[in-house]
């Protein structure tokens, strides 16, 4: 095999994103980067660049056996919880337990997030069939709808038009959107940084509904078994509850577990993305300028790593979507490093900073609405 063969593997490899999972993902500018022709890609780009460092570094080689202890664990984790739940049988203590299984479905969530980027297993089948039993069964999240959803998020990180997590549905993240709110997002984006953390107590709730209402969608593939996946799961949840508890626990179970579970995806998302730039119309730098310039890292240790899922080095993620999580932390050095040698901003902050940035600009574009009010 030639340098040349070699160096355009490497780089296909270090560019993968999602593969799309229904035609209209792979249509039109928000299309996900195909292997080797991401933009910036090319033989002589600043990202080929750093891709042939991460790649000569063996950041891009899968770990069968990190993967197979976490999964392993996590399902540890759920039987356990499960089980704890079962024995306890009728008390108030089930709401401990439903705290605990918040956590579990959100480091679930997360194992999702991993096989949809194929950083467990290299072929699409193991994959998506693993990412379904994780994603509609273990949780009630629409396998194939939200990958459709997250790939056009990292073909076009927040960009306005293009990036589904910065639409103005209930929320706005420019002043550009409050200033054209209408709805939901007119009555609360004056005052939603105050809101943030409130709303994100529906987010459980508004991921199931989301992953029904996507069964609707004629573009979903294999619509048949994520349905009966996700019926499986809320059959089986809210049976368990009710068999085992009164109907007043059963309520305050299901109301805790889910509450705290939406705050716990909100929080592993929230510092990402939010409070950094965004695109409009034909804003759009190339690849490595536009992982990095969207994208927050979230410094810490062992601790933040497993709570968050690695999702804290979000630059090096969306540079390398496909890179196993446990090599992110490394990645982070040799992208640090490069980005401050080509003038490209990195930026990378504490947890409770982080919060405190995306809710920053929350209120700050908000302030649109607020003096649209005080006017009126």
């Amino acid at each position: 095999m030639t340098t040349s063969t070699t160096d355009t593997l490497s780089e296909a490899r270090a560019a993968a994103v999602l593969e799309p999972p229904c035609p209209e993902a792979s249509a039109g500018p928000g299309r996900a980067p195909e292997a080797g022709a991401a933009p910036g890609a090319g033989a002589g780009s600043d990202f080929a660049r750093l891709a042939r460092q991460i790649n000569d570094a063996g950041l891009l080689d899968r770990r069968p056996g990190y993967y197979a202890l976490r999964l392993g664990l996590v399902t540890a984790l759920l039987a356990t919880g499960w089980g704890v739940f079962l024995a306890l049988g009728d008390s108030w203590w089930q709401l401990g337990v439903a705290a605990f299984l918040a956590l579990v479905f959100g480091q679930i969530g997360l194992i999702t997030h991993d096989l949809a980027h194929r950083q467990v297993f290299a072929h699409r089948r193991p994959s998506e069939l693993a990412g379904r039993l994780f994603g509609n069964l273990a949780i009630g999240m629409n396998y194939g709808w939200w990958t459709n959803k997250h790939t056009r998020h990292h073909a076009n990180p927040n960009h306005e038009e293009l990036d589904p997590d910065v639409s103005p549905d209930i929320l706005v993240w420019s002043a550009d959107q409050a200033r054209s709110s209408r709805g939901v997002a007119r009555l609360i984006g004056g005052h939603q940084a105050f809101l943030f953390f409130p709303l994100l107590t529906l987010e459980g709730f508004n991921l199931h509904v989301s992953s029904l209402r996507a069964l609707r969608s004629p573009s979903l593939k294999r619509k048949p078994l994520e349905a009966a996946l996700m019926c499986a799961h809320f059959a089986a949840f809210l049976s368990t509850l009710f068999l085992v508890l009164p109907p007043g626990k059963a309520v305050a179970f299901l109301l805790v577990n889910q509450c705290l579970f939406g705050v716990y995806l909100g929080c592993l998302f929230a510092p990402n993305h939010k409070g950094m730039p965004t695109f409009t119309g034909g804003d759009r730098p190339d690849f490595l300028r536009r992982q990095v310039l969207t994208s927050r890292n979230v410094r810490g240790g062992p601790v933040t790593d497993v709570l968050l899922g690695g999702l804290n080095y979000q630059i090096e993620h969306h540079l390398f979507p496909s890179m196993p999580t446990v090599h992110l932390r490394r990645a982070r050095v040799l992208v640090r490093a490069y980005c401050a040698e080509i003038g490209v901003p990195y930026h990378e902050t504490g947890l409770v900073r982080s919060y405190r940035e995306a809710l920053a600009h929350m209120h700050r574009v908000g302030e649109p609405i607020r003096r649209r009010r005080a006017a009126a």
